[in-house]
Formats: structure tokens, C-alpha cells, sequence
């Protein structure tokens, strides 16, 4: 297929594979979790300088991830060409995981998408109790 004959409203289309993908909770996460300066506090965008991220702080930085999942996810977005992944010849092994230049302009998006969902949650939650009450 070429560039102009993609169109993810397409079962077969391979974009609305990478559609899938990329719409994963785990995947936003962890590209977000790549450009964070790890404080997490109140009102943070995700918006440090990127830098290597060892397994283990991401999976700090992510509660509720189990190793599976995060194994998979990062494997998954390393053939994706989202990030690298560097292995350090060192005692033990240092493994580290990056954004690549493509990994960082969908995280633009993504950071968008994470700011839109913590600074509407109150509306949507008003609306689920009021839709509750209606309908329940």
C-alpha cells in the first residue's frame, strides 16, 4: 500500500493496526513515562527532557503494570520503531530503553491526550453520575 491508500476505517488496513497499538493504555503510559522527569506531582505534563529509562524505573513509574505487560509493551513499541533499546556490556547488564525521533512526535500527542484527560476528569465523572441516575 502506499502512503495515500492508508485508511484505518479499513479492517485490513495496517494503520489501524498501529491505531490499536498505539491507543493501548500501557503504550501511552510508557512513552509519556520516557519524557517524564519522574515527579509525577500534581499538574505534571510529561514534559522533561526525554532520556534513557531503565526497566526498572518504568516500572516503578507505572503501578499496576505487571513485568508481562511491560516486557510486551516495550518490545512492541521497539518494532515499532517508537523506541530504542541499548544493552550496556556491564555487571549486571544495563538495559535502557529511549525515544526515537518517531517515539517523540507521537508523544507530543500523547502528552496532549494525558493533559486533556487529567484536566476534564471532574466533567466526565459529573457526567457518569448524572448519566447513573438517569438511566440506573
Amino acid at each position: 500500500m502506499s502512503k495515500a491508500e492508508y485508511d484505518a476505517f479499513l479492517a485490513q488496513c495496517p494503520s489501524r493496526q498501529l491505531l490499536d497499538r498505539i491507543t493501548d493504555k500501557w503504550v501511552t503510559l510508557v512513552l509519556a513515562a520516557l519524557r517524564s522527569d519522574g515527579s509525577h506531582r500534581f499538574g505534571a505534563d510529561c514534559a522533561g527532557d526525554p532520556r534513557p529509562r531503565r526497566y526498572s524505573e518504568l516500572f516503578r513509574t507505572l503501578p499496576g503494570v505487571s513485568q508481562k505487560m511491560l516486557t510486551q509493551t516495550l518490545r512492541a513499541l521497539e518494532r515499532d520503531g517508537l523506541i530504542t533499546r541499548t544493552v550496556e556490556p556491564t555487571v549486571p547488564v544495563t538495559v535502557t530503553y529511549e525515544l526515537t525521533d518517531l517515539g517523540f512526535s507521537l508523544h507530543e500527542m500523547i502528552r496532549g491526550l494525558k493533559s486533556w484527560a487529567e484536566a476534564h476528569m471532574d466533567d466526565v465523572l459529573a457526567s457518569r453520575a448524572a448519566y447513573d441516575t438517569r438511566v440506573g
